[in-house]
């Protein structure tokens, strides 16, 4: 959430970021009166309960008809007290409901729009002239088959639509990513972190993930818990309600789990293949930095994130994402967008945001620094997204006869394999 000093004394920021994110302007006018009758219950509340303890002083001196009248007056305070408590936490709650439905404040060089505003800022490879090769590339689902690693069919059968099976080297390919990834984020400072793939709702809601983003989350009613979409929800709520020394920071984590993710807006996309699924692997990399480090740390996940996918030898480039598609916890949100032959086109491998101090205000983590106490800023950003991963390297790396080509980062983590064969039928 964003500070509420913040919101008075700038209201035209903010409705500019919620006009930028396409969001509910009206909201900012809702949250300032819903803040004023807070604040002036708050005062009515505390100017009762001072005059309560006055009055309770005096009665213990009076006697006879005054001290009657005092004893009629602290009966009608003590009902006063009572009901301006009762109104004061309603203002509390009503301006706590509408401050969680307002997005991060947008970052004033985000590109603002939609999904196709974004600005590309780099652009890294070359792609393949497989016509001057000689072949037509195959997608990354008819490659999976001959190599006899993805099975979507007894995925369907077993799960449903949008479920695999990785099979043989496809489950070999996923370990070696995953290792390979883990091991850079190790070199890099990270803390390697295995992580609950069920949270709490305070989780889920602490970190963004239950306003807009609500419809694509599994929630299993019976023990009110949730599936996570991505590891980033139990690496920001780690450190919920706690105070962490200044030099502890900066603290960084790089967390592998699994993803669940509903896929409730994307009927009909991506329907064919591995790259939009229910159930994937990830490493995410997160980091907790005083609020004046943020944008450089941004800038750091990013360049970690490029030096990844430059690793795995893929065609990409990177689009600084405009301010109606940034979600509501990211201020400002990079993508690294592979190249995939068969489609055209760049697609989404890895993506990282700066949530400044939104997600500790809403998770009560601070920072303490020289005997002060604030909030510290946290910022996300994927490493591996490990199908979706598996689909770049396919259809980049493939050869003629249907075998793929290993990047030499990944050789270790293969039994020092250069090249994957089709199996026989």
């Amino acid at each position: 959430m964003i500070d509420l000093r913040l919101l008075r004394e700038d209201p035209d920021r903010v409705r500019a970021s919620q006009r930028a994110r396409g969001e509910d302007v009206a909201l900012v006018d809702s949250l300032l009166s819903a803040d004023e009758r807070r604040r002036s219950s708050g005062v009515r509340f505390d100017e009762l309960r001072a005059e309560q303890k006055g009055l309770g002083k005096l009665i213990g001196k009076a006697s006879g008809d005054e001290k009657a009248e005092l004893l009629k007056r602290a009966s009608q305070l003590a009902a006063d007290v009572k009901a301006a408590d009762t109104e004061r936490d309603a203002a509390d709650a009503a301006t706590q409901e509408l401050l969680q439905r307002l997005g991060n404040l947008v970052h004033p060089d985000v590109p603002v729009g939609g999904e196709e505003d974004f600005v590309t800022l780099e652009t890294h490879g070359t792609h393949r002239d497989f016509a001057a090769e000689g072949f037509e590339p195959r997608d990354h689902l008819e490659l999976g088959q001959l190599l006899g690693a993805i099975d979507v069919e007894r995925g369907a059968k077993v799960s449903g639509s949008r479920f695999y099976f990785l099979t043989g080297v496809g489950a070999l390919l996923e370990l070696a990513l995953v290792n390979a990834a883990i091991a850079q984020a190790t070199a890099a400072g990270f803390t390697p972190m295995l992580t609950p793939a069920l949270v709490r709702p305070q989780s889920m809601a602490g970190t963004g993930f239950l306003g807009q983003a609500a419809q694509d989350v599994y929630h299993l009613d019976k023990d009110d818990l949730y599936l996570v979409g991505t590891s980033e929800v139990p690496l920001a709520a780690y450190h919920m309600d706690e105070i962490l020394d200044a030099d502890r920071l900066p603290l960084r984590y790089a967390g592998f789990s699994p993803c669940f993710r509903r896929e409730a807006g994307s009927h009909g996309k991506d329907t064919k293949g591995i790259f939009r699924v229910h159930q994937f692997d990830k490493v995410e990399m997160f980091s907790y930095v005083l609020p004046e480090d943020s944008q450089a740390e941004h800038q750091r996940l990013l360049e970690w994130e490029k030096q990844w996918l430059t690793s795995l030898e893929l065609p990409f480039r990177v689009i600084d994402v405009a301010s109606a598609d940034l979600g509501s916890s990211a201020a400002r949100k990079y993508d690294c967008e592979a190249w995939i032959p068969t489609q055209g086109k760049y697609r989404e491998l890895t993506s990282t945001s700066d949530c400044t101090e939104f997600q500790s205000r809403r998770l009560s983590i601070r920072v303490r620094e020289d005997k002060k106490v604030r909030p510290l800023a946290t910022l996300n950003g994927t490493l591996c997204a490990v199908p979706r991963t598996i689909v770049a390297i396919l259809e980049n790396h493939q050869q003629a006869d249907g075998s793929v080509r290993v990047p030499e980062v990944l050789r270790p983590y293969l039994g020092g394999r250069e090249v994957l064969e089709p199996v026989a039928k």
